[in-house]
Parts: structure tokens; C-alpha cells; sequence
């Protein structure tokens, strides 16, 4: 087991007699334990690129289901560009279109030992400056929970309501599975809403966004729009 277990962490790809490695992003049960009907696209850490990132996606087939795996050492700053590319090459698509295939990140599940799925079809990737850029763009009625990951990984939470954000608190990552998390998401807002430093590496965000989807309320909702800052 110990053996069939690395191998999920690690994916060896040969191509032109080089092999290339790609760490999966590590989670504690993830969303989606089984997907079918598939084509992958890999995203790799590489030192020798200039911006530290090579994208091979020869192998996807437009009317599957795609995983996305992205090492787990890239920052968001690196794999968004890439994610984003790759999420327009699919909804642009005019011919081969299957509008029920869907497109998820590979993990390594370590609650199962074994590979885990992340959806994240309809994420939309937004790029801002500010929390008050937030504002511009989420104008509602109902109140909505904001958290931000920060350069340091902590989390922070704030109220949006009547276009004024009020800070609820600092989290760590450990956090989001007690009591004090579950308390602040119950019973008042509308949905959640994930801003995510560009500096944080692939790891951090996967794992923030798993924990945050573990660990709410079942009733709220984690919106699609995702900010990058």
C-alpha cells in the first residue's frame, strides 16, 4: 500500500525520452471520490521555464470530463493564467461539445489513500486589487461571507452588507474545522465568497477550498466567482 500510495502523489510522465514529475496538491477528503469518462491536462512545476510553468494538454478529448493536475508547488499566480486558458479552450468549443462534461482538479485524497476530485466547472476566476473591488461586483442585499487567504495563510473573514465590509475575525487553516468556523457560518449569510492571495502555492488553495466546503454549513453556498489578488 505504502508504494501504490506514492505513486498517487506523484505522477512520472515520459515524453521524448524525459521524465517529468508532478506532486497532487495533498486533502483530507476531498468532494469527489469517482469520475469516469475522462482526458487529463498537466500543469508542471519546471525550474528551467521562465515563469516556472509548463502546460501539457495534448491529451484532452473535448466531449470528456477533464482533470486538471497541477503540481501542488505553483503558486495561483503561475497556474490561474493556465486554468483559465484551458476553461476557455472548453467553453469556446463550437464542434466535439458535450455541455454535460465537467472539469475537476486531481488530489491526493489522504483520508482514503487515493485519489480525490475537486469540481471547478463553473469557477470563475476574477482578478482584483482590493476587498473593495469585491464591492463593485457583489452588490446585494444579503449578507455574504467573505474569506480572504492571505500572504501568510491566515483567513480572514468579513461581513459584505450594504456595500461596507466588517471584519469578523482571524482563522488559521486549522480553524475552519471547529466549532468557532461552523458558528460563524450559521444562520445569517446568504453564501460564501473565496479570495485567494496570488502568492499562495496550488497546495494552500486547494486545501483552503476543500476545508471551506467540508466545514460550513450545508445550506450555504460557495459562489462561483473566486477573486485572485
Amino acid at each position: 500500500m505504502k508504494h501504490f500510495y506514492l505513486l498517487l502523489t506523484v505522477i512520472i510522465l515520459s515524453s521524448c525520452g524525459n521524465e517529468k514529475i508532478l506532486l497532487l496538491p495533498e486533502v483530507n477528503g476531498a468532494p469527489v471520490t469517482e469520475v469516469s469518462d475522462v482526458s487529463h491536462a498537466y500543469l508542471f512545476y519546471d525550474e528551467t521555464q521562465t515563469d516556472s510553468v509548463e502546460l501539457n494538454r495534448k491529451n484532452l478529448i473535448g466531449t470528456t470530463n477533464w482533470l486538471i493536475n497541477v503540481d501542488k508547488r505553483l503558486t495561483l499566480a503561475q497556474a490561474i493564467p493556465k486554468i483559465k486558458f484551458l476553461q476557455d479552450k472548453k467553453r469556446n468549443a463550437k464542434m466535439h461539445k458535450n455541455e454535460n462534461a465537467k472539469n475537476y482538479y486531481t488530489c491526493n485524497d489522504t483520508s482514503i489513500q487515493n485519489l480525490g476530485f475537486m469540481e471547478f466547472t463553473d469557477v470563475v476566476y476574477n482578478s482584483v486589487e482590493t476587498d473593495d473591488d469585491i464591492l463593485k461586483i457583489q452588490i446585494k442585499k444579503e449578507p455574504i461571507l467573505l474569506l480572504k487567504m492571505n500572504e501568510d495563510s491566515k483567513i480572514t473573514a468579513s461581513d459584505i452588507f450594504g456595500g461596507q465590509l466588517t471584519n469578523r475575525g482571524d482563522y488559521s487553516l486549522d480553524d475552519l474545522s471547529n466549532n468557532r468556523f461552523k458558528n460563524l457560518t450559521s444562520g445569517y449569510y446568504s453564501k460564501i465568497i473565496l479570495m485567494i492571495n496570488t502568492k499562495l502555492s496550488f497546495q494552500d488553495y486547494i486545501k483552503f477550498k476543500c476545508s471551506v466546503d467540508t466545514n460550513k454549513i450545508s445550506s450555504l453556498v460557495i459562489d462561483s466567482n473566486e477573486f485572485i489578488y
